[in-house]
């Protein structure tokens, strides 16, 4: 019943998704067809059939009921893809081989099935050297548990990751898709994964391929609500909680009321191919291969700009798209009299977005489209603060003693600043210092313009222009208000600032607290005063 609801869904949907039976010449001969997966890089594909001229050891087996692996590479001249070429001995045998996948190391596991156990299927490993094959031989317990089926090999991009599908112990019931980790040369490492009661039913998911661009996973199961036999589903997988979302199901065109199953995709997720039983064959239902063209995956990117401090809209907003890549130049836009803006994005882009207007201080985003499988609506507002008339103290400064040398942690505060002027680049500061009453004044006033340089140059060290920058120390000449816990101005008997000057400082009786008020007063800070 579920099916069915599901079923009737899809088919009130408009799609422009485009599927068709694959070249029969190529890739759909024989009795089977399936299992299509890259074979070095986009350029070659690797697949299973059984049909005539496969490997047999005597005339009484039939080639055409006996799966072997082929490959077919592009015809660059008209995207057309050659002939198929049998794998060949050793490794294709004279029984059922397929379902492969190829490690970009010269490197390729598939499924055989046992000669003597019709029903036992397990993974094996083959070396090549110059499409050369070594003798294959069949992965340790680790993988292939005994007396169980581990089958449907898949490799992910970085060689790192073995994904399988296998009924084995400790799985959720039926098959399960698995994942053990391997070295450069295939060698597995440790024990195999369950990928867990998101992805796995207690019925059976198989077929794995993992799209490394997106970082999704496609599969297939009959377990989550399919519109007949297996149905193909994607699940994102989230690199930073180490989590895969809830499976969606992919719907029509691409799934049928028969099995559908080995969903494969290139790099853009524009064009792939898949396997299905969905027209009849002669003896029942065999796997053909189809190729399927996605919909455009279409992504938009809006929202508005606020002034900070009040939240009110904010028009007329500058936002500076930068391809993180720098594939592409930058481009602006402007938000409207309703501080509103939209933009179409293109899938496969990292940017970095800054809103700027003049007398503001910058905000920024960042977008990621590598991820995005289905046409996607992406929100990013941006909150400009606006630039005060007063300076604005770089807390954390600390000088020696004495001295217009920086201590570590002060360069640390100002590799903050140093972010801070890259993101509002329109701006040009004065660098301000200043010391305590006490001293002389001639002295204070060449002390705090030192430290005010030190700030500079380390500034221009890293790589701001120094035309943006202006030291300028001003000695005792301007002391500090006093501030309150809630870092507001504290006010006299009169509703005026409590400045912190030397007589109103020297009525604390305690030594300590005076200090601290003196600190107050030597800071550095940073004013604007142009844009």
């Amino acid at each position: 019943m579920t099916g069915c609801h599901l079923a009737k869904e899809e088919i009130e949907k408009t799609r422009e998704i485009s599927v068709k039976m694959a070249d029969t010449s190529v890739f759909n001969k024989g009795t089977a067809n399936f299992a299509t997966m890259y074979f070095d890089k986009d350029q070659k594909l690797m697949f299973t059939s059984a049909r005539t001229g496969g490997v047999i050891l005597n005339e009484k087996q039939q080639s055409e009921y006996l799966c072997d692996l082929y490959w077919v590479s592009l015809n660059s001249d008209d995207s057309t893809w050659s002939a198929p070429t049998n794998f060949g001995r050793p490794l294709n045998s004279a029984q059922n081989d397929g379902a492969g996948a190829f490690n970009n190391n010269n490197v390729i596991f598939y499924t055989r099935w046992s000669e003597e156990k019709k029903t036992e299927q397990n993974i094996y490993l083959a070396r090549m050297m110059n499409m050369k094959f070594f003798e294959a031989y069949k992965l340790d317990t680790s993988v292939n548990y005994p007396g169980y089926k581990s089958i449907q090999p898949y490799v992910s991009m970085d060689g790192r990751t073995l994904y399988f599908s296998s009924n084995r112990p400790g799985g959720l019931g039926g098959m399960d898709i698995w994942k053990i980790a391997i070295d450069s040369v295939g060698n597995t490492i440790g024990h195999c994964e369950n990928l867990g009661s998101l992805i796995n039913s207690d019925q059976d998911e198989v077929t794995p391929f993992f799209h490394e661009v997106s970082s999704t996973l496609f599969f297939s199961s009959n377990g989550h609500g399919s519109m007949g036999g297996l149905d193909i589903f994607k699940a994102h997988y989230d690199r930073e909680t180490e989590a895969f979302s809830v499976p969606l199901n992919l719907g029509m065109p691409i799934n049928s009321a028969r099995d559908d199953a080995y969903m494969m995709w290139d790099s853009r997720l524009s064009k792939g191919f898949f396997s299905s039983d969905r027209e009849p064959c002669n003896g029942g239902s065999c796997y053909d291969i189809y190729e399927v063209v996605n919909e455009p995956i279409r992504i938009y990117l809006s929202g508005y700009s606020y002034n900070k401090d009040t939240e009110e809209i904010l028009p007329n907003v500058k936002l500076t798209f930068k391809d993180v890549r720098g594939v592409f130049p930058s481009y602006n836009i402007v938000t409207d009299s309703n501080g509103y803006y939209e933009k179409e994005l293109t899938y496969g882009v990292e940017l970095f977005i800054k809103g700027q207007k003049i007398n503001y201080f910058a905000d920024a985003t960042s977008v990621n489209t590598n991820s995005i499988t289905q046409t996607t609506s992406i929100t990013r507002d941006f909150y400009l603060k606006p630039i005060p008339q007063e300076e604005i103290e770089i807390e954390g400064i600390e000088y020696d003693f004495n001295s217009d040398k920086l201590r570590p942690a002060s360069q640390a505060v100002l590799d903050k600043l140093f972010d801070f002027l890259e993101l509002n680049n329109n701006i040009i500061v004065e660098i301000n210092s200043h010391t305590d009453a006490r001293g002389k004044d001639a002295y204070n006033l060449d002390l705090s313009q030192r430290r005010a340089k030190s700030c500079v140059d380390y500034l221009v060290s890293k790589g701001i222009d120094p035309s943006r920058l202006i030291p300028k120390g001003y000695g005792e000449t301007q002391p500090n208000q006093l501030y309150g816990p809630d870092k507001k101005p504290v006010l006299d008997a009169e509703g005026k600032p409590v400045m912190l000057v030397e007589a109103y400082i020297n009525t604390f009786k305690v030594k300590a607290e005076r200090e601290v008020l003196h600190q107050k007063n030597r800071r550095t800070s940073f004013k604007v005063i142009n844009q």
